[in-house]
């Protein structure tokens, strides 16, 4: 791994082996590693990202690369026999995060490097471009593995949850197809005349009223009844509006 050293102090021995330790490949390396077998090298860092990484994930459907950086802080630090990685408590290795490396022998100091997590999984996209208000069939979708890190929002594992469903916005050929690009398709419409429907033991009735927003299957609406009250029901196909008891 090509990088600058990080740690400065020419003077002192140990610190020479801990900055060639943390440079990764080559004669330095190897002798870095046998004047000072404990210190952390910069590929065994980047291999204890990426297995946290790979745990905190936990899914074999997804592929990371992990890419490590320099701290900006770099600065001399006191000999060390024994260093150790951690992860910074409350840190999460997905995207742009740190990962660091303290003494855990011979002296007390910890330094975070910045680390790059990009995740690669199946996800469903448009096999077509999709103007906003289509419907989303199963032809208007194929699998295909995407970049998820860029992904900000939730993607269904399977495209069920996205048929039947109306895009809010259009997508492009390739797109992710996620779960906030698109929203149920209405049953009842604002201003539609409904069938006011309730339910109970061995009982039903029903009056006429006219809604007074748009729902889909499952969610509330209002509906002003032929009485002029306004009531607020459960959207059901077929413009029918249950309500409680």
């Amino acid at each position: 791994m090509a990088a600058t050293p990080l740690l400065i102090a020419p003077t002192r021995p140990s610190q020479r082996w801990l900055a060639a330790a943390l440079l990764g490949g080559g004669t330095a390396l190897a002798t870095a590693v046998q004047a000072a077998p404990g210190l952390m090298t910069a590929e065994a860092l980047k291999a204890y990202a990426l297995e946290q990484a790979q745990a905190a994930v936990n899914d074999p459907a997804i592929r990371l690369e992990v890419q490590l950086g320099m701290p900006d802080n770099a600065q001399a630090v006191a000999p060390c026999s024994r260093t150790e990685p951690f992860v910074p408590p409350g840190g999460r290795l997905w995207g742009r995060s740190s990962v660091g490396v303290r003494c855990v022998e011979g002296a007390a100091w910890r330094v975070l490097f910045p680390v790059t997590v990009t995740a690669w999984g199946p996800a469903w996209v448009a096999a077509t471009p999709l103007p906003a208000g289509a419907t989303v069939s199963a032809a208007d979708l194929r699998e295909a593995e995407v970049e998820l890190t860029r992904e900000r929002n939730g993607l269904p594992k399977g495209p069920e949850p996205l048929l039947g469903k109306v895009l809010v916005r259009p997508m492009a050929v390739g797109q992710a197809v996620s779960l906030d690009a698109v929203r149920a398709t209405a049953v009842v419409n604002a201003g539609d005349v409904v069938k006011l429907r309730v339910l109970g033991g061995g009982f039903a009735v029903t009056a006429a009223g006219q809604s007074l927003g748009s729902a889909a299957e499952g969610q509330p609406v209002r509906v002003r009844t032929d009485f002029g009250r306004t009531v607020t029901g459960v959207a059901r196909a077929g413009r029918i509006v249950d309500l409680q008891p």
